[in-house]
């Protein structure tokens, strides 16, 4: 199977978590050897609440912990040719109870996040939800579990600006529609709302990635499904620029989503967070709310929008937002 996908141009990742099941021989192993975290004043392995049950978790403030994991994942890599790993967990609240014994006794809760992290520095294909002052480090991130709801989506914005301008450039905007797979629970897929889902999608088109939650072919219907389809060619179109703006990123720390602000000192975008710019290029005004026309403020300079059409800023204009558009402006000069 994996063969087959990487003869389509895919690239394969695990999705893998710290935790350990107890009931199994591998927790045996990792217990004897002293690689789980404890439970404080025992040499038992502690068994810790997390999303999927109770496990015990690696402690990889163990040095010998960590390179075992690391090992592990190599030998996946070797026998089945995967190309690397979605590290995922690793929540500082995983760590906060204070009967938890950790190899590095001086370790916190957000230590061991780190230290989660860190092993991706050891796999180029990474991806990570959870991190800790590993900004401007080599690490894929993706923002926090976002819900299905128009308000969340009016955060992807601003929150990957911060994201960006702490240091982590290489994120995604949650998944489309919403990470948080609990507000899906219960919910009759035919009565989705498929315009959430399509201008959430947009919202991502423009960004560094864009990953989807459920599958649109199977709650969309044509329509909404050929829109959505076509962001998705945008992406793949702009590519090459995303790219260069990740290298570029690289070198000088700058963040590829760019505050407004931060592009355009004191031309009044301090308190802009529905727009933004796609490295120094690119300005994207997505539609985060039901309406169809929105307000977009253009900097000095000059502008040509996705229909071709030019303008001269400074300008603050009124654009027409089908649900088929997404509002945004190359820069000229």
């Amino acid at each position: 199977m994996i063969e087959q996908l990487h003869k389509d141009g895919f690239r394969i990742m695990l999705w893998i978590c710290p935790f350990v099941s107890p009931d199994s021989p591998e927790f045996r192993e990792l217990q004897q050897k002293g690689y789980l975290i404890k439970r404080k004043g025992t040499n038992e392995a502690a068994i810790i609440p997390w999303w999927n049950g109770y496990s015990a978790c690696y402690d990889l403030s163990n040095p010998a912990a960590a390179e075992h994991l690391k090992q592990q994942l190599r030998a996946t890599q070797e026998k089945y040719g995967v190309d690397g790993f979605k590290f995922d967990a690793g929540d500082i609240g995983h760590y906060n109870d204070p009967s938890l014994e950790f190899y590095d006794k001086s370790a916190t809760s957000v230590d061991m996040c780190e230290y989660w992290a860190k092993i991706g520095l050891d796999f180029p294909y990474n991806e990570y939800r959870a991190g800790w002052k590993m900004g401007g480090q080599a690490l894929v991130q993706r923002l926090g579990d976002k819900d299905y709801s128009w308000n969340a989506m009016g955060l992807l914005i601003p929150d990957m600006i911060a994201a960006g301008l702490l240091g982590y450039a290489y994120t995604c905007p949650d998944m489309i529609g919403g990470g948080q797979f609990g507000s899906f629970l219960g919910v009759d897929q035919t009565k989705l709302d498929q315009e959430l889902i399509v201008r959430s999608c947009q919202v991502h088109a423009l960004m560094p990635m864009m990953q989807f939650s459920v599958a649109p072919w199977r709650i969309l219907d044509e329509k909404h499904l050929a829109i959505c389809r076509n962001y998705a060619h945008l992406h793949e179109q702009m590519r090459a620029y995303i790219l260069e703006q990740a290298c570029r990123s690289a070198l000088s720390g700058e963040p590829i989503i760019r505050h407004m602000e931060y592009a355009f000192p004191h031309q009044g975008f301090i308190d802009c967070k529905d727009q933004f710019m796609l490295g120094d290029k690119y300005l994207v005004a997505p539609v985060v709310t039901r309406e169809h026309t929105r307000t977009v403020m253009l900097p000095k300079g000059e502008w040509k929008d996705d229909t071709g059409k030019k303008f001269r800023g400074p300008k603050t204009i009124e654009v027409n937002t089908p649900l088929e558009r997404l509002p945004w402006f190359e820069r000229i000069k």
